[in-house]
């Protein structure tokens, strides 16, 4: 005698989705407090580009300037740094922990357009502001449009008039 079994498609879906809850739990704590002081610590930054140059701006509050580290090789801008757990404080005197500790590395990859030789860097209430200022020949250049003159072969000729002669 044959079963039949009645096929669900999504199944196979939410199996995936067990394995994928599993995984993380296993990278990220799943809730274990102990667990989070010891994970991925990622500034997030926002960049962007205006005439002049270009603009980073990196969330990195708790950070000392002197752990910060910022270089620029083979066109690639790497900026590191270390957030340190408070010393005074022992940790299992803690009720939770949710901000990230730990070192963290950002590279940026770097148009022609910037000038390496012209960056500065300015930290002020946990943000750190990285400007890189855009080379001469790509910053855009404004050409003036001349109207109602006609030039031939260099020389100006001024709009005849509509007038009669009297």
């Amino acid at each position: 005698m044959t079963i039949l079994t009645r096929w669900d498609p999504y199944r196979e879906l939410s199996s995936l989705q067990n394995r994928m809850s599993r995984l993380f739990e296993e990278q990220y704590g799943g809730g274990r407090e102990e667990s989070l002081t010891a994970g991925a610590f990622v500034p997030a930054v926002d960049i962007y580009e205006d005439e002049h140059g270009i603009q980073l701006k990196l969330e990195v509050p708790g950070i000392d300037e002197k752990d910060l580290d910022i270089k620029v090789e083979n066109n690639v801008l790497s900026v590191s740094g270390e957030r340190k757990l408070e010393k005074e404080e022992k940790e299992e005197n803690f009720h939770r922990v949710e901000r990230r500790y730990g070192s963290f590395t950002r590279s940026f990859t770097l148009p022609n357009t910037v000038s390496t030789d012209d960056i500065k860097a300015d930290y002020d209430h946990g943000v750190l502001k990285i400007r890189l200022a855009k080379r001469a020949e790509a910053k855009p250049k404004q050409i003036k449009v001349n109207i109602g003159q006609k030039s031939i072969e260099g020389k100006k000729v001024e709009p005849q008039s509509q007038g009669h002669a009297a």
